[in-house]
């Protein structure tokens, strides 16, 4: 299987970095799988799990809450607002963001950025209960 180049940053440092066979996304309008040569896009991702196939049965999954992904055919970079390996996930973590996300579409008053908030509030619980947390 072919491979490609993944680049996965994160706010605080660098997650991930390196040649990989695929790369499943998390994106606004769905879940998308990249594999070498894919044509170029730009995509927004919603919250998520970010699955990353580095060979037959090996790989990683991150966290990622927001960013964006630049596809090409010969390789990926997701910029993430925010972002953690699966592995340093914990329910309050989750609970943190929840209530960060509450708090603004509290405030907001705009009710497109509301229908937003909600949304990702959605995401967030139902990423708590995919994990199990």
């Amino acid at each position: 299987m072919a491979t490609f180049h993944f680049d996965f940053v994160g706010p605080e440092r660098t997650l991930y970095s390196g040649e990989v066979n695929a790369v499943q996304l998390p994106g606004i309008e769905g879940e998308m799988t990249v594999m070498a040569g894919h044509a170029p896009v730009v995509t927004s991702l919603r919250v998520g799990v970010i699955v990353v196939t580095e060979s037959a049965g090996a790989g990683k999954r991150i966290y990622v809450r927001g960013g964006f992904a630049d596809i090409g055919p010969n390789g990926v970079t997701v910029l993430a607002e925010r972002a953690a390996p699966i592995e340093e996930l914990n329910s309050a973590s989750l609970d943190r963001d929840i209530e960060a996300i509450q708090l603004q579409y509290d405030m907001a008053e705009d009710p497109q950025k509301r229908e937003e908030l909600n949304a990702q509030i959605v995401q967030l619980r139902e990423t708590k209960e995919l994990l199990k947390l």
